[in-house]
């Protein structure tokens, strides 16, 4: 594909306004495709994937593994967020991590769909790329750009798998809520389900989404 990332950025920056209200929506009424190939790196700028660090954890490797595949489709290479599906909803499990070395810098509470965990067990029971599911779905994704909806500022997620290409369109993205609260914690065990989103802290999501900035890759899963 001979996309820009200015194109596709533009292509994104059009659909915002019918997604503007939408967030962790899972049947937006008229659906588009996501752009193929969303925030490619632009020759310029493109800087060739380290290979994967000794010694990480099978999942980081993984995640290395998908930015290595998707290179051409992630503008930058520093650093990946990683999400271990494996861990319950009340531990830290989306995680920044440094590429050049293979280690977490930062981590945080996230939720995970309500189709995923239909009995609001805390744990991940099944994934699902499809359209009402409400589930979360396990692959590479990208960062896009941020806009304000019904959950405040959020960032727009594109899915560049087959277990996830469906994300755009269901309008699975990064945003705060009120029920990623570890006072849930103690009082029910987990913290609450979003319809598929990543849902974050609201005082904590600020900061995920500028350490993430546009075109870094996700990469969500459950640990071997």
């Amino acid at each position: 594909m001979n996309l820009t990332f200015r194109a596709v950025r533009g292509a994104v920056t059009a659909f915002a306004a019918s997604l503007a209200l939408a967030s962790c929506v899972s049947t937006p009424e008229a659906p588009i495709a996501a752009p193929v190939a969303a925030l490619p790196a632009e020759p310029e700028t493109l800087v060739e994937v380290a290979p994967p660090p000794l010694d990480v954890p099978p999942l980081i490797a993984e995640a290395l593994a998908a930015l290595e595949a998707h290179a051409g489709q992630v503008r930058h290479h520093d650093k990946i967020a990683v999400v271990d599906f494996s861990l319950p909803s009340r531990e830290p499990r989306f995680h920044v991590v440094d590429v050049a070395t293979g280690k977490i810098e930062r981590s945080w509470l996230v939720a995970h769909g309500s189709g995923s965990d239909p009995d609001g067990t805390g744990t991940v029971q099944r994934f699902s790329n499809q359209p009402g599911s409400n589930a979360s779905s396990r692959g590479a994704y990208v960062t896009a750009e941020t806009y304000v909806g019904q959950h405040g500022r959020s960032q727009r997620l594109v899915g560049l798998d087959a277990d996830n290409d469906m994300a755009f369109n269901r309008a699975i993205v990064i945003h705060g809520a009120d029920y990623v609260d570890p006072a849930l914690i103690a009082r029910q065990g987990r913290i609450g389900r979003s319809q598929g989103c990543f849902a974050f802290e609201e005082s904590e999501v600020a900061e995920v989404m500028a350490l993430l900035g546009e075109g870094r890759l996700i990469y969500a899963s459950t640990a071997a």
